[in-house]
């Protein structure tokens, strides 16, 4: 085979699992914010952070919050919800950057497979 064409396909290759690879990252990081309160799931986004940052500062005790399911849910202890929303988001995001960090330092396909 011409070495054009091997190392052509070769890169193609490694395109292709490396788009592989960042998919299932970003698939795990996304179920990695999933938080169950209460019978309840609540995907961590920055927007529900942000609301739940607000309800903790106007000093409110119980909210109802609506969850993945378009289904109210009383959160009884509004603090202690922000703070593992917090941790939870806080630790995904920090296992994706690193394993997006080491995900780009692969420079083969072999490493790419290896990585998972």
């Amino acid at each position: 085979m011409d070495e054009r064409l091997e190392k052509a396909l070769d890169f193609s290759n490694y395109m292709l699992t490396l788009s592989n690879q960042k998919r299932l990252l970003s698939e795990k990081y996304q179920q990695d914010l999933i938080h169950f309160y209460s019978g309840s799931q609540f995907t961590i986004t920055r927007e529900l952070i942000t609301f739940v940052s607000a309800m903790v500062d106007a000093e409110q005790d119980e909210v109802v919050i609506i969850d993945d399911n378009s289904i109210p849910c009383m959160v009884s202890d509004i603090s202690d919800f922000h703070i593992n929303i917090l941790n939870k988001y806080a630790t995904a995001s920090n296992d994706y950057y690193t394993e997006y960090a080491s995900l780009k330092t692969n420079r083969s396909v072999e490493k790419l497979v290896e990585h998972e």
